[in-house]
């Protein structure tokens, strides 16, 4: 049984990642993965100190952080490519190389 619900928490957890990662990189570019990456340093550490079933979906939940890090600049690629709308009020950072 607990396979079955570990299953369903981690098709869950894809579908609910997938749309922040669109978000966040609309709203705030690809540099916002220190966040993700504390997120998911945090939910892994917390699933080190708990047990069953908390555990396996805390684990989830900062392996899924961790694989969003990639996601958000797979994102960025798409956004240039045109496939996804650009924000644009966003300002970009000033770009010093020139």
């Amino acid at each position: 049984m607990e396979g079955v619900v570990v299953g369903i928490v981690a098709l869950v957890m894809i579908g609910v990642f997938h749309p922040i990662v669109i978000k966040c990189e609309y709203y705030f570019s690809h540099r916002i993965w220190p966040l993700f990456l504390a997120a998911g340093i945090g939910f892994l550490l917390a699933a080190l100190f708990t047990e069953g079933m908390l555990s396996m979906i805390l684990g989830l939940a900062g392996v899924s952080c961790l694989w969003s890090i990639r996601e958000l600049q797979e994102q960025a690629q798409r956004v240039e490519k045109g496939w996804f709308p650009k924000n644009p009020n966003r300002k970009e950072p000033m770009d010093c190389t020139k």
